[in-house]
């Protein structure tokens, strides 16, 4: 098993863009030329009046200035409403930051100029050119850990952005049954999903569009049940995440702690590829090495290693 890197850099999820970065707000036509104008899109959105609008693309012909550093002289907009028109401009979509539709701990949908976001981006290239490619059909990954507080959730829910941001039909199945949370990570409700799915209660209702997020699609965990390794355990399981496979771009899981609890390694076989990540100052090297030990067993492929630092 050969992983992508021997190191990654570390993430940090607390990383706030550096105010000085310059921003690229590239030149836009007039209002009511063709394409998608930046005034047009903030008229659309409620961030900017008509008559703003077409007083700053007055000044924009007049001093051959970009229509964003125009409007931000004027007081008219933010660098927030510009970088915003810039994401819908570009079909690279985020959410400003007074939304309160997702957690804000979703930071690939908040922040995507933060150093944060795009070490996601470098991973999302690196699982790109060793994992999800054309030439091996390959489409599924499980996010994996040997404990607790590691940052499997984070990391899981924010690569599933970044690759739902290619335009790729993306599904992150929460396939933590012992302590969930990607329905409070992107507020959903959590009384249907996995659990009832895997038990024969539910179908694919059970799955929901994120609808900020176009392209993105969540399985919660659901209930808790009791017996969480006997539902992975049976043969259910693997054909229902065969079907998700088919039906989705890329599959993103979510796994409870490896070292803890055994359904983790049914689930990462199921996904047949696996990323672990480490917490910096936290995760035992010993750990790291029987988690993958226990991949190698599996015969599951070890695509790569995150170091976490939050």
């Amino acid at each position: 098993m050969k992983p992508v890197s021997t190191s990654f850099s570390t993430f940090k999820r607390n990383q706030a863009t550096n105010s000085a970065d310059p921003l690229v707000y590239g030149k836009t036509q007039p209002i009511g030329s063709s394409g998608s104008a930046i005034g047009t899109i903030l008229i659309e959105n409620g961030r900017l009046s008509a008559e703003n609008a077409e007083r700053i693309s007055r000044l924009q012909n007049d001093q051959d200035k970009r229509f964003g550093d125009i409007a931000i002289e004027l007081g008219l907009l933010t660098d927030d409403d510009i970088r915003f028109a810039l994401s819908r401009q570009f079909d690279d979509l985020y959410l400003p930051a007074d939304d309160t539709s997702l957690n804000h701990q979703v930071v690939a949908a908040y922040t995507p100029f933060s150093p944060v976001v795009e070490k996601l981006r470098a991973l999302r290239s690196q699982l790109m050119f060793r994992w999800f490619n054309a030439e091996t059909h390959h489409n599924a990954l499980a996010i994996m850990s040997s404990n607790v507080g590691e940052g499997r959730s984070f990391i899981a829910a924010n690569l599933a952005v970044v690759f739902s941001q290619l335009g790729e039909r993306t599904l992150l199945i929460d396939a933590d049954l012992r302590t969930p949370c990607q329905h409070e990570l992107f507020k959903l409700g959590n009384t249907i999903g996995l659990s009832g799915m895997l038990a024969g209660r539910i179908g694919t209702e059970a799955i929901a569009r994120v609808p900020s997020l176009p392209e993105l699609y969540v399985l919660p965990a659901g209930a808790i049940p009791p017996n969480p390794q006997e539902l992975f355990g049976r043969a259910g399981f693997a054909e229902l995440l065969k079907s998700l496979i088919r039906d989705f771009d890329t599959v993103i899981l979510d796994t409870p702690a490896a070292n803890e609890y055994a359904e983790a390694q049914i689930i990462a076989a199921g996904a047949a590829a696996a990323l672990i990540l480490a917490r910096k100052n936290r995760s035992s090297v010993s750990e790291m090495i029987k988690l993958t030990r226990s991949l190698q067993q599996t015969r599951t492929a070890l695509v790569g290693s995150v170091l976490n630092d939050f």
